[in-house]
């Protein structure tokens, strides 16, 4: 986990035609999304790829993640559940998901453009040839530290994606192996319903 210190950055959409200034609070985030490595550990199970990011995680198993996460540190969950409906407990000290307002302050670290460094040296994209995610850490991280933020995998954040909508689809960000350079951008945003799985979607844990 990197710590992200409380700071501000102006949001745009996706064409970047409209910005508005967020504030975010310190808060931890993962270094590298979830591996698949890490996912085998808590479910008892072997790894073909240990270093690759665990993908066709559904947006209610990546918050059972966390859970137990959390559980397998000793700490306090942060999720609550009444069959598909997910409470958060903001008081607990356990793992979560990021907002959309923390992922995107976290993934551009200062930066103003539209990434935080040539897409093609920061990002696995369609440019690659990948027909699979590729390892973590392969390319240059951020002035967080972070890696991968953009390209290789998409990765689920907390929000709902449209909150004024009747959906539950849930928001993921950053763009993925299987996206041309251009559409892998720190204002990129897709959705899934809840219970929906894609080849290539991760997810990044957050805490506090």
């Amino acid at each position: 986990m990197a710590r992200i210190p409380a700071g501000r950055v102006l949001r745009a959409d996706l064409r970047g035609a409209e910005r508005r200034e967020i504030v975010v609070d310190s808060f931890e985030i993962g270094v590298y999304a979830i591996t698949e490595e890490q996912m085998a550990e808590l479910l008892g199970i072997p790894s073909r790829h240990p270093r690759r990011p665990a993908t066709n995680l559904s947006w209610l198993r990546a918050i059972r993640l966390c859970n137990a996460l959390s559980e397998w540190e000793g700490l306090d969950p942060v999720y609550s559940f009444d069959g598909e409906v997910v409470t958060g407990d903001p008081d607990s000290d356990g793992f979560r998901l990021p907002t959309e307002d923390e992922w995107e302050y976290a993934c551009r670290a200062g930066s103003t453009s539209s990434a935080y460094g040539p897409v093609r040296e920061v990002a696995w994209t369609a440019a690659d040839g990948l027909r699979a995610p590729a390892e973590v850490g392969g390319r240059m991280p951020n002035l967080h530290g972070l890696f991968d933020t953009l390209g290789n995998v998409w990765e689920w954040c907390a929000d709902l994606y449209d909150p004024e909508g009747e959906s539950d689809a849930r928001v993921f960000r950053g763009g993925g192996w299987s996206d041309a350079p251009a559409q892998v951008r720190a204002t990129a945003r897709r959705g899934g319903r809840q219970r929906d799985a894609f080849d290539d979607v991760g997810v990044r844990i957050a805490r506090g």
